[in-house]
C-alpha cells in the first residue's frame, strides 16, 4: 500500500495524545544509560546565546515592571515585517501595524491559531476538521482537540517525500476543513515545500474556505537552500495564510519565547481579540531583544556554519546506513531502524548500551485509520549539541546499533 493509498483520516488514542517527552522518559525509567549520557532527544538548541542579548536587557530592564500589550511593540512589528520583506520575496510588503502579532513563542500561537480558525472559517459541512501531517509537532493536536475539530492526520513518508500528498486528500474532508497545519521545513524529517507545493495548497484553501497555518520556526537553519515562506504564495491580501516564526531556533533563543505571527489581517484581527483576553503577553523588554534579533544576521549565520559542520560529521560518520539522507533544512536527523528491532527497542539500547537519548518516531505520529503509524520504525536525533558531542554521539549509535 503506498502512503497516498492510506485514508487521510484521524485515529490514535488517549495515550498517543500524550507528551512524546513524558512517553520517552517512561520507556527508559527502568533502564540505566550504559556511558555518560548525551541527550539528542530534545530539540534544544545550544548554540551559545547571541552576545547583545544581555545588554539589550539590562537597557529596557524597567519595562518588567508594566504590562505588555498583547499587540506588541511597534519596533518589534516593524522589525519582524522588515525582516520578512528581505528574507523572502513576497507579493508585497506586510504591514506592521495590522499583518503582524507578536507572540510567546510559536507554540502558543500555533494553538490559539487553531481556536481562531473555527470562528474565522464559520460552519462546515460536517464535522468541522483540522489538518496535519504525520509525525507532527504536538501542539497541532492540541489546538485541534481544543477547538472540538477532529484531527486528520496526513501521513508523510519517504514515497511523498516527507510531506502531506495532497491528492490524497478527499473533497468531503476539505469541505469541512477548518485549518491545514503545513510544517516547512519539517520535523523531524527536515524536508522543504516548494512553491509549487505552497501554491498548490494555497488554491485548495480558496477553493474550500479554510485557513493555511505554517509553521516555519526551522525556516533559518538550513545546510542547502533557504526555504521558502507560504506567504510568498498568499497573493497580494495574503488571504487565509498565516506563517508563524520564532526565535528558538532561529537566534539559540530557546527559553526567550518570543516570536511572531504573519499574514492574513482579518485572521490576525480575530486573532488578536482572542489572545488579548487569553494568550500570555511577551515582556517588552524581550521584544526589545527579539527586535536587534530581527535587524541582525550574523549571528544567524554563524548559527548556520556550526550546524553544517555537525551535518558534514553525519554524512562521514553515519554514510547510508539507517537511511540516512542530509535534510534540506532544521537540525534533525531521522534514521530508518525498523530492520534493527524497532523504535522502541532501538532507542532503549542506545540508551542502555550507547548513553544516547533519541526519540522514536511512533511517539511523534499518530495511528492512521487502518493501523499504520508513519513514524513506526525510526528514531529522531537533534544534532543540538557542540560538534565534538555530536560526534562522540554518531560514533556511539554506530557502534551500538552496527
Amino acid at each position: 500500500m503506498t502512503a497516498s493509498s492510506r485514508a487521510p483520516q484521524g485515529g490514535g488514542s488517549s495515550e498517543t495524545e500524550r507528551s512524546p517527552f513524558i512517553r520517552l522518559t517512561e520507556l527508559l525509567a527502568p533502564h540505566q544509560p550504559g556511558k555518560p549520557l548525551i541527550t539528542l532527544s530534545l530539540g534544544e538548541p545550544q548554540h551559545p546565546v547571541p552576545d547583545f542579548v544581555g545588554p539589550v536587557l539590562a537597557k529596557h530592564v524597567a519595562d518588567f515592571g508594566r504590562y505588555p500589550l498583547a499587540k506588541g511593540i511597534e519596533p518589534f512589528r516593524k522589525a519582524a515585517a522588515s525582516w520578512l520583506g528581505h528574507r523572502f520575496r513576497l507579493p508585497r510588503p506586510v504591514d506592521p501595524d495590522s499583518e503582524v502579532l507578536v507572540l510567546n513563542g510559536s507554540r502558543e500561537g500555533l494553538f490559539f491559531a487553531a481556536l481562531t480558525a473555527v470562528r474565522y472559517v464559520g460552519e462546515r459541512r460536517g464535522r468541522p476538521a483540522i489538518l496535519m501531517p504525520n509525525p507532527f509537532y504536538p501542539v497541532y493536536g492540541a489546538g485541534a482537540r481544543a477547538a472540538g475539530c477532529e484531527q486528520v492526520y496526513l501521513p508523510t513518508t519517504v514515497e511523498n517525500g516527507f510531506l502531506p500528498d495532497l491528492d490524497a486528500i478527499d473533497e468531503a474532508t476539505l469541505a469541512r476543513t477548518v485549518a491545514f497545519y503545513i510544517a516547512s521545513p519539517a520535523n523531524p524529517q527536515g524536508s522543504v515545500a516548494t512553491r509549487g507545493y505552497f501554491t498548490k495548497l494555497k488554491a485548495l484553501a480558496d477553493r474550500f474556505g479554510f485557513v493555511i497555518l505554517s509553521d516555519e520556526c526551522y525556516s533559518e537553519v538550513y545546510t542547502k537552500e533557504a526555504p521558502g515562506s507560504a506567504l510568498e504564495c498568499a497573493g497580494p491580501d495574503f488571504a487565509r495564510v498565516v506563517a508563524f516564526q520564532s526565535l528558538s531556533k532561529r537566534s539559540n533563543l530557546p527559553g526567550l519565547r518570543v516570536g511572531f505571527a504573519a499574514g492574513d489581517k482579518t485572521f490576525l484581527n480575530m486573532f488578536h481579540e482572542l489572545r488579548n483576553v487569553a494568550a500570555p503577553q511577551v515582556p517588552v523588554p524581550l521584544q526589545h531583544v527579539a527586535t536587534v534579533a530581527y535587524g541582525d544576521e550574523a549571528h544567524v549565520e554563524e548559527n548556520r556554519r556550526l550546524y553544517r559542520i555537525k551535518f558534514d560529521l553525519a554524512d562521514q560518520i553515519l554514510g547510508n546506513r539507517y537511511g540516512y539522507r542530509r535534510p534540506d533544512a532544521g537540525f534533525c536527523v531521522w534514521l530508518d531502524v525498523s530492520a534493527l528491532g524497532g523504535d522502541e527497542a532501538v532507542t532503549v539500547k542506545l540508551y542502555r548500551e550507547g548513553g544516547v537519548r533519541v526519540v522514536p518516531g511512533s511517539y511523534l505520529a499518530r495511528l492512521q485509520p487502518d493501523g499504520f503509524n508513519p513514524g513506526a520504525g525510526f528514531i529522531r536525533l537533534a544534532l543540538v549539541q557542540d560538534g565534538e558531542t555530536t560526534a562522540e554521539a554518531l560514533h556511539r549509535l554506530v557502534e551500538t546499533l552496527g
